[in-house]
């Protein structure tokens, strides 16, 4: 039995591949060419109306009447408040258990509380508040006061403890508040940040190895509080927390990234120089030249039409 969890996440291509193997009951391993064959029961699960998608055209048709051969629709926790204590008390169970505390026990206004709760996230996220309070909380006797501060309209109920400085730390009457649009550019500045640093270190130990190391100090500030994403791509130069000085390193030209595509290059051209030869050596068969290669067959189709190789 193989379970299919979110099988409404599935992307076209692997909806079709999937059919295909639940039809036929044959497949092909990755980096193979031998067909094997299963026969195995398929248990998909989801929590979107895949008709509906499959109307939308994000879902095939064929492959929703394929699975839904014995349906079974569970409702959401909302539309069934009496299952909530019962998996409250449980998943406090388990976590006592994991992590050696005392059971979480619920006042009758804290079990109330949990009851009028819409639960968008269904079970995952009752689970979820079971471990947060079973970790966080000092007391074992919950009440509904308690309560409010681990659900999600309370303050404590953050994405994150410590806010990253230059970030607006959202208030209760609603100011100051940052959409979804300033958390992607908060990544996205993080992520920049990375590759910034990344790219300076990788012309570090260039410099070095190549016998420079020819190093200048100068005055920065640092610009990890600076808000929003940069527009351009200019590396700055990056300050060590609790440095008095940033050592900047002059990269010219970018020489190693230049190194680096230009080795690229020359190997995707030797290797396709190689395939071209074992082909044109054992008359277009690709199998005796995948094994010449030290290749699967598979990977030889790729490297043939990734290279457009014409035979």
């Amino acid at each position: 039995t193989i379970f299919l969890d979110e099988i409404g996440e599935l992307p076209l291509g692997t909806q079709a591949r999937l059919l295909r193997v639940l039809e036929s009951g044959e497949f092909i391993r990755v980096g193979s060419s031998k067909v094997q064959k299963t026969d195995v029961r398929v248990i998909a699960a989801t929590n979107k109306d895949l008709l509906d998608l499959a109307q939308a055209g994000k879902f095939r048709e064929d492959l929703y009447y394929r699975l839904s051969t014995v349906p079974i629709r569970v409702p959401s926790l909302r539309d069934r408040k009496e299952d909530i204590p019962l998996l409250f008390r449980k998943f406090s169970s388990d976590f006592s258990e994991k992590y050696r505390t005392q059971s979480l026990q619920l006042s009758p206004d804290a079990q109330q509380l949990l009851m009028d709760y819409p639960w968008p996230g269904n079970v995952r996220e009752l689970k979820n508040l079971a471990e947060q309070i079973s970790v966080l909380s000092t007391e074992r006797e919950i009440t509904s006061d308690m309560m409010r501060a681990f659900m999600p309209n309370g303050q404590s109920r953050s994405l994150a403890l410590v806010q990253p400085a230059g970030i607006p730390i959202p208030s209760p009457s609603g100011e100051n508040k940052y959409d979804n649009t300033s958390e992607r550019e908060i990544l996205y500045k993080l992520f920049f940040d990375l590759k910034k640093d990344l790219n300076e270190m990788k012309q570090m130990l260039y410099d070095l190895t190549n016998g420079g190391g020819n190093f200048s100090h100068t005055p920065a500030a640092d610009n990890y509080s600076s808000y929003p994403v940069p527009e351009t791509n200019v590396p700055q130069p990056y300050v060590p927390q609790g440095a008095s000085s940033p050592v900047v390193i002059h990269t010219g030209d970018n020489m190693a990234q230049h190194e680096e595509v230009e080795d690229s290059l020359y190997l995707a051209d030797m290797e396709k120089e190689f395939i071209v030869k074992a082909l044109k050596k054992h008359k277009g068969r690709r199998r005796d030249a995948a094994s010449e290669l030290g290749i699967s067959e598979r990977t030889l189709y790729r490297k043939i039409k990734e290279y457009d190789i014409n035979e």
